[in-house]
């Protein structure tokens, strides 16, 4: 009985873990703006930075 409830609890584990590095990695969730071909071609703002990933400007 241990052994499952902690082979559980490991799987949850990995999975949460792996579904948030899908998550942080997709677009939708950042702000984006824009289209570019490097860093120089987005807009700049006072207190955030935008910049050229994946053909989009996008606030880090």
């Amino acid at each position: 009985m241990v052994k499952t409830s902690k082979f559980v609890y490991v799987l949850i584990l990995f999975l949460s873990i792996f579904f948030s590095i899908i998550v942080s990695n997709s677009s939708p969730g950042r702000l984006s703006f824009g289209d570019c071909k490097i860093d120089k071609d987005c807009p700049k703002l006072r207190g955030g930075s935008f910049r050229c990933r994946k053909g989009k400007c996008v606030l880090e």
